[in-house]
């Protein structure tokens, strides 16, 4: 477990303490290059995140890195290139950019609940997800448009919910908090052996 001070990081572990695993949570660069599996979580905003991973050498580890990886909320978000909140550089594993949810009348942002999703393209990370299961989340920002969505859904305009390209993973929503979709997510990512 990457430790850049996302707010969600205890119960992130806890989740996973729930499936059995006991993760470690690490700032340093030689631990996280001998992990098995890497989970960026964060909730906040992705300028504290990305200033974090430079400030220990972690964002060009993680660039160089064929360890499997999860981002959660905001480390989804900063897998990409950039992000429009802050105009903050992304650590640019995917392509695309984060943008602010529009607003339009009667639709709430920060964007905060349960939403459906939708699958996009097959993964070994849905297994045993139905499409149009719910998921719970809490942002404001989104990736829209990514040809490495394999799930969306939709507030006021659709974004990606969950993505996926070679050893790299995220999710929008926030596993930890979405009861058994969210687990199953959690341990289909254990489970997850990227060609």
């Amino acid at each position: 477990m990457i430790d850049a001070g996302g707010a969600n990081l205890g119960s992130v572990c806890a989740a996973f303490a729930r499936l059995g695993i006991e993760p470690e949570v690490s700032r340093d660069p030689a631990r996280i290059a001998a992990a098995a599996k890497l989970v960026l979580p964060g909730v906040g905003a992705a300028a504290p995140v990305m200033r974090t991973l430079r400030e220990h050498g972690l964002d060009a580890q993680l660039r160089e890195s064929n360890t499997p990886l999860l981002g959660i909320c905001i480390g989804m978000q900063v897998l990409f290139n950039r992000s429009e909140e802050g105009d903050v550089e992304g650590l640019g594993l995917l392509a695309g950019d984060v943008c602010k949810l529009p607003a339009s009348p009667g639709l709430r942002l920060p964007h905060m609940g349960w939403n459906h999703l939708q699958r996009r393209r097959p993964s070994p990370l849905l297994e045993g997800i139905a499409d149009g299961a719910q998921a719970y989340f809490v942002h404001s920002y989104a990736v829209v448009g990514s040809s490495d969505a394999i799930l969306e859904t939709t507030h006021g305009s659709g974004f990606a919910a969950a993505v996926a390209r070679g050893t790299v993973a995220g999710v929008q929503f926030h596993p930890e908090r979405s009861a058994a979709l969210g687990a199953r997510f959690l341990k289909n990512f254990l489970d997850w052996q990227p060609a």
